[in-house]
């Protein structure tokens, strides 16, 4: 099974909020991250973004190929995971302890990425370099260390 770890977790409490660095955070089918304005569930919705996740080796080619040092939560993402490959394949669950979080989508970077840097939104476009978006299968408490695996791939995707 392949596998990672946690390097880093962020949240931000609204839209256009500065981005916060945490070091522990709960994760909830209702809410994604405790604390972040983008996991609410949305009944009706798909809710194919209440947590993202980005790879470090991902966001540290992006900003070497533009030639910047930005830290990895300018990304606005949630979890920061070191050592695995994200899967690039919706319906796939992802499980760090007894939460379980299934890709939607890709996480597509908008044009807040060039206002931070020029080219980066471009930089972070290739080979879904911006992360993933998922949903909240199972919540639980994770942290910074947490080992992070790919536990499976679902049928469908809903």
């Amino acid at each position: 099974m392949a596998e990672g770890v946690i390097a880093g977790l962020a949240r931000h409490a609204y839209s256009r909020a500065p981005i916060e660095e945490i070091s522990r955070a709960m994760i909830t089918p209702e809410r994604g991250v405790e604390g972040d304005c983008k996991g609410r569930f949305k009944p009706g919705g798909r809710n194919r973004r209440q947590v993202t996740l980005i790879e470090r080796a991902d966001w540290d080619k992006a900003t070497a190929e533009i030639g910047i040092d930005l830290p990895w939560s300018a990304r606005r993402a949630n979890i920061l995971v070191d050592g695995l490959d994200l899967p690039q394949v919706p319906g796939t669950v992802l499980r760090i302890g007894d939460v379980r979080l299934m890709v939607m989508v890709e996480c597509d970077p908008c044009s807040r990425m060039d206002a931070l840097a020029p080219g980066l939104q471009a930089a972070l476009s290739l080979d879904w370099r911006g992360g993933v978006c998922t949903r909240v299968l199972s919540g639980g408490d994770i942290a910074i260390g947490d080992t992070i695996e790919v536990e499976m791939v679902m049928e469908t995707v809903g």
